[in-house]
C-alpha cells in the first residue's frame, strides 16, 4: 500500500501541471495582451467616453487575467477608475514598443538581410560574404527578438500585478515603483539608441 501511494501522488502532480501547449498559448496571450497595451490605453477613454465602459472592462480584464477573481462583493472598476488605470498603464503601453521594435528590426535586419542592405558586404558583420553577413545578423536579430519577447511577457506580469487594483485588491508600492524604473531605464535605452544613430 505504501508503495502505491507515491505514484498515486506523482500521477496527480503531472496532471495538475499544464501541458506544454496550454502554456505556449498563455505565454502567446501574455505577449500578444502586453504588445496591445497602448492601443488599449487610447481605445479606453474612447469607450468611457461613447459609454462602452463595459467593453474596456472585459478587455482590462482578460489582460490582467482577472476575469473571475474579483474580491467578493466587488463589482469591477467604473469608468473613472478605468481611465485611471489605462493612464497608469501609458507608460507600459510605451515601453512595449521597444520590445515590438526589436521584432520589426528582427525581421527586416534578420529575416530580410539581404533585400534591404545591398553589397557589397566587406565591412557588415559576418563578412565580406552575403552568407557571412546575412547568417550574423539573422542571428543577432533573432537572439534580440527573444529577449523582446521576453520583456513583452514581463511588462503584461506587471500590468497583470497593476490591474488588481481595479478589482479590489490590494497592489502595494512595487509593482509602481517597477514601472517609475521600466520608464526611466526605456527613456535612457531610447536616448542612447538615438545618439547612436
Amino acid at each position: 500500500m505504501a508503495a502505491i501511494a507515491p505514484h498515486h501522488r506523482t500521477t496527480a502532480a503531472s496532471a495538475a501541471r499544464p501541458r506544454p501547449g496550454v502554456l505556449r498559448s498563455r505565454f502567446v496571450r501574455r505577449v500578444g495582451h502586453a504588445a496591445l497595451l497602448l492601443p488599449a490605453v487610447l481605445g479606453t477613454a474612447g469607450a468611457v467616453v461613447v459609454g462602452r465602459a463595459d467593453a474596456a472592462r472585459r478587455w482590462w480584464a482578460r489582460s490582467g487575467e482577472l476575469g473571475a477573481a474579483a474580491r467578493p462583493g466587488h463589482a469591477g472598476p467604473g469608468g473613472a477608475r478605468l481611465l485611471a488605470h489605462s493612464l497608469l498603464c501609458l507608460p507600459l503601453g510605451l515601453l512595449a514598443l521597444i520590445p515590438l521594435g526589436m521584432q520589426v528590426l528582427f525581421v527586416l535586419r534578420g529575416m530580410l538581410y539581404p533585400v534591404v542592405q545591398a553589397g557589397p558586404y566587406t565591412n557588415a558583420w559576418g563578412g565580406p560574404s552575403l552568407a557571412g553577413a546575412w547568417l550574423a545578423h539573422f542571428g543577432v536579430g533573432l537572439l534580440s527578438a527573444v529577449v523582446g519577447l521576453g520583456v513583452l511577457w514581463s511588462l503584461n506580469r506587471l500590468h497583470a500585478r497593476l490591474a488588481g487594483g481595479m478589482w479590489g485588491r490590494r497592489v502595494g508600492v512595487w509593482p509602481v515603483l517597477a514601472v517609475a524604473a521600466a520608464s526611466a531605464a526605456g527613456m535612457m535605452l531610447v536616448v542612447a539608441w538615438r545618439h547612436q544613430i
